[in-house]
């Protein structure tokens, strides 16, 4: 008796262990629909979504191990509810290699860290080879720096990209084969980030083009001065150290949420198609990516293929995005492994008819 008492016990506890799995990823599944600034603890269960979904494998596999058929059911239903979220991280099938034989535009989207703050110029020059073998239209660059050394990036960019328009601080620009025609800034207050956009004539269509980096505070800063006061000879208690990555990750979320908003109502008044690109900060299914994909298409679940990571590194999140216009049909999407950058760029082409 006393064994059987210890596996029913046992059993009641995983099966109460299935059902929260299930309502705990249900609700991250919807918890980018909330925003941050009310709704914390809902809106952080979309960060381990990928944990949650592993859980209910798992228990998927024990429960038919077992074959308690009814009981498989729970994580069954709840993984298939997750299938459109793995669709924004993974796709099957391989690339379309007759893409870039097609008429269309195509983008490139890449955070290139100051191009290392190199003195010789060579990463810089680098990239642009890489976007040429690539052959880019529309280069969209967050942390730019028009100097390394003595050289200046625009007069080399300039003879592949001949138009160019700066963002706010120069830290953003928007690099085209084809003119633009017009481009602003879009600033975010109490913020060193901000956005910017340009207005690109593509062959007699005017394509409004969305170049983004939003707020950066968050737990790797926090870890990274953490490191340099204990380096210093500081004692970094570890329950202040969580408390500060806590406060740290969730300001910049409630920041990041503020500024998809301004975007979003930017982009809601534009007249001309809009292509959206850059570093959101943010992974798939959050407030920010539901914020800004908005009524856009997302690139890489169109017709993107394989594992999509942009960061490098342990932590391998999607978080650099292309979305367009629903009326336009993307051909690839793709990134490239690039060790230049904390970042990979992410490259798409997108169909374009004649006018």
């Amino acid at each position: 008796m006393g064994k059987l008492a210890v596996q029913k016990y046992f059993s009641f506890m995983m099966l109460i262990i299935t059902l929260m799995m299930m309502i705990f990823t249900i609700v991250g599944l919807f918890g980018g629909d909330a925003n941050p600034s009310g709704n914390m603890a809902r809106a952080l269960l979309v960060y381990v979504l990928p944990l949650l979904i592993a859980g209910n494998v798992i228990l998927l596999i024990y429960w038919l191990i077992l074959r308690r058929w009814h009981w498989a059911l729970m994580p069954f239903i709840t993984l298939l509810c997750c299938i459109p979220y793995i669709g924004t991280l993974f796709q099957f099938g391989g690339p379309d290699e007759t893409a870039d034989k097609q008429a269309g535009l195509k983008i490139a989207t890449y955070n290139v860290a100051g191009f290392g703050r190199e003195t010789s110029g060579f990463i810089a020059q680098d990239i642009l080879a890489e976007m040429k073998k690539q052959k880019v239209d529309v280069f969209c660059i967050q942390e730019y720096s028009d100097y390394s050394g003595d050289k200046k990036n625009s007069e080399s960019y300039m003879e592949y990209f001949p138009y160019m328009k700066y963002g706010a601080n120069g830290h953003y620009a928007i690099y085209s084969r084809y003119p633009i025609k017009d481009s602003a800034p879009i600033e975010f207050p109490a913020s060193a980030n901000s956005a910017m956009w340009a207005d690109i004539d593509v062959n007699g269509q005017i394509f409004r083009v969305y170049n983004v980096h939003l707020e950066t505070a968050g737990a790797h800063h926090v870890v990274y001065r953490a490191n340099k006061m204990e380096e210093d000879g500081y004692n970094v208690q570890g329950n202040r150290l969580l408390e500060a990555i806590y406060g740290s990750y969730t300001v910049g979320m409630i920041k990041r949420a503020g500024q998809a908003n301004i975007l979003a109502m930017h982009m809601r008044d534009c007249e001309y198609p809009v292509i959206l690109a850059g570093d959101c900060v943010d992974v798939p299914y959050s407030y920010v990516y539901n914020t800004l994909k908005g009524e856009l298409t997302d690139g890489f679940k169109e017709c993107g293929s394989g594992w999509m990571h942009t960061l490098r590194g342990k932590t391998p999140l999607r978080i650099d995005y292309i979305f367009h216009d629903k009326n336009y049909e993307g051909l690839s999407y793709y990134m490239k492994e690039l060790s230049y950058s904390d970042h990979y760029p992410v490259f798409m082409k997108i169909a374009i008819k004649d006018k």
